[in-house]
């Protein structure tokens, strides 16, 4: 697929790409690439490799800016990334890739979008914006969950959704490693290095890390959120746990004299006289009521129970 920059994105011929004298986007298989990749002219010495992709970078050569895209799928951030290539010049961008994703961006992009002043840096902003415009609502409805989780636990509910907790964690550190990758893009880009891009259009790349930037920020704060209530599960338990053993501890403190009078009179020796006394077995009755009050008032006091 071939496109003029204008106001929005002009679908062309090869030909007409090729001859025209604006800025262009082309969206090739990598057999497609290997096929024309002469006639853009674009100077480089190692055709990219789709197998070798791993992160979202961009990497300065002498007269022209490679680099690559690795776009967790936000469907399934846990799966496989979204990769391809992309190699541009001052002329334009060509994006080489296998699974269609370069290309529905770029599609979105012709659809939706339309510039007064377009340009290579204006239709990059674009594409950038497009890789992350859900994102905030990734964010929100993580942020949501989180929340009900909160709630769940200082309701006192007995069990934590470890292994979902877990997942938005992993999620989250998925996206920030992707948000670090696309800021040091943007970086590449501003840095400008091979003066590609014109001056007074470098502010798009500036506006794209500002917002990586704030993403950034966000899912550092959401997966510190998520250890936050690991932890504060943990304490939950703890102040359980603690409790039961202050009940656990207060019936046997209050049954221990009792267990002692048990015992004592338990001996059977022959010459104690609460054995044979008539009134024995009401008073120690009596003793063990009093007891248990006195150890109940005492504890209460002293807040235990």
């Amino acid at each position: 697929m071939f496109y003029l920059i204008e106001e929005s994105l002009r679908k062309v011929s090869r030909e007409e790409c090729l001859k025209a004298k604006k800025q262009y986007v082309a969206v090739l298989t990598f057999e497609e690439w290997k096929q024309y990749s002469d006639s853009f002219d674009l100077g480089i010495e190692i055709d990219p490799d789709l197998s070798e992709i791993y992160t979202t970078k961009a990497e300065v050569n002498y007269d022209s800016l490679t680099g690559s895209f690795s776009i967790p799928d936000r469907n399934n951030l846990s799966g496989e990334d979204w990769k391809f290539a992309f190699v541009l010049d001052e002329k334009g961008i060509v994006f080489i890739d296998d699974n269609g994703k370069a290309e529905e961006i770029v599609s979105t992009i012709c659809s939706t979008r339309k510039s007064k002043l377009p340009g290579l840096e204006r239709f990059l902003y674009d594409f950038l914006d497009q890789i992350v415009k859900e994102d905030i609502r990734f964010m929100e409805q993580y942020e949501r969950e989180l929340d009900a989780m909160e709630r769940a636990i200082l309701d006192g509910e007995e069990s934590l959704p470890s292994t979902r907790l877990n997942d938005i964690r992993s999620d989250i550190r998925d996206l920030r490693i992707h948000y670090e990758q696309l800021m040091d893009l943007g970086q590449e880009f501003e840095e400008n290095e091979n003066a590609f891009f014109r001056q007074e259009n470098l502010r798009y790349f500036r506006l794209f890390l500002n917002r990586m930037a704030r993403l950034h920020d966000t899912s550092t704060s959401l997966r510190d959120y998520t250890v936050q209530l690991r932890d504060l599960y943990k304490a939950h338990l703890d102040i359980k746990q603690n409790r039961i053993m202050t009940v656990l501890t207060v019936v046997t403190s209050i049954f221990l004299p009792l267990t002692l009078i048990a015992g004592w009179y338990g001996m059977n020796f022959q010459y104690m006289p609460e054995l044979y006394w008539r009134w024995g077995y009401p008073v120690v009755i009596a003793v063990s009521i009093v007891i248990v009050i006195v150890s109940l008032i005492f504890f209460k006091k002293k807040k235990w129970l």
